[in-house]
């Protein structure tokens, strides 16, 4: 096994370690959903930046073709963070990260219908079981907190946006290291979420040290030293594998939860959760 290849199997781990600490970060902060999520690529952005002078031949070398796939690949991560931020101001954090992070049941679905790649019959019992589980939840979260459901709603709407931000990642990594990949995306999906910011939500406001140091600390770890990582290490691992390790981002957050923020999620919601995690897990397996 290549040094980078064992690298990448140790980054992985690292790397869902890291994204497990995203929702509680959001959790504790007071600032609106589009604040955080515009703070945070911001944030994330400047951070990159310092490491992309050793990139400039790369970047002038970027075709008219692939700044509109890095253009797209902005924008459905500023919709992904725009929707599962929002979602967990209103369902519980178990729900909020189960859901968005169950995108390989759809990157199976359209992979097998559009992309002309094979799904196995045993792939589509799998997610048959997933969304059982799901369903589980949402009536879980439904009975538990009417606002539930829409929070649920939201997370779905960030696992769409992220499953198209995974199919951009998977077509220009092939073609770009990185740093310039990264610094190109999280500079438009701030641009996306600024916009958005001034001219949609609530007007852009100073906000106190304390919250410009847990935007500073979700663009740290779960930005750099999770998303990012995890953009590095899907160049040397199987996708199935990188697949899989995210299922432990829903355990780890869940267990931060409990706890930094002493939230106990109801019982049928872990249930489902437990139910639609085994789903993903064996969609991934049998892909």
């Amino acid at each position: 096994m290549s040094a980078r290849r064992l690298a990448s199997h140790v980054a992985l781990p690292v790397a869902v370690a890291a994204v497990s600490f995203s929702a509680i970060f959001v959790r504790l902060s007071k600032a609106s959903p589009m604040a955080i999520a515009f703070h945070r690529m911001l944030f994330s952005t400047l951070i990159v930046s310092i490491f992309v002078p050793g990139y400039l031949n790369e970047l002038r070398k970027i075709s008219r073709k692939e700044w509109v796939i890095l253009l797209s690949a902005g924008f459905f991560l500023a919709v992904h963070f725009a929707a599962w931020i929002s979602s967990l101001d209103y369902t519980s954090v178990a729900s909020s990260v189960v859901l968005v992070t169950s995108h390989p049941l759809l990157v199976a679905w359209i992979s097998s219908r559009y992309l002309g790649e094979k799904t196995s019959r045993e792939a589509y019992v799998a997610i048959i079981v997933a969304l059982f589980g799901i369903g589980i939840m949402t009536f879980s979260d439904y009975r538990y907190k009417e606002w539930s459901l829409f929070g649920d709603f939201l997370a779905i709407l960030g696992m769409i946006a992220v499953t198209g931000y995974i199919i951009r990642t998977k077509q220009m990594r092939r073609k770009m290291s990185v740093i310039p990949y990264v610094f190109t995306v999280y500079g438009f999906s701030t641009l996306f979420l600024g916009g958005s910011w001034i001219f949609v939500a609530t007007p852009p406001t100073i906000y106190p040290i304390r919250e410009y140091l847990l935007f500073l600390a979700m663009a740290i770890i779960p930005t750099i030293l999770g998303h990012t990582v995890y953009n590095w290490a899907l160049k040397y691992v199987k996708t199935r594998i990188a697949s899989v390790s995210l299922l432990g981002e829903p355990i780890g957050a869940s267990i931060l939860a409990f706890l930094i923020l002493s939230e106990v999620p109801p019982a049928w919601t872990i249930l489902g959760a437990g139910i639609a995690l085994v789903g993903i897990y064996f969609c991934t397996r049998f892909e």
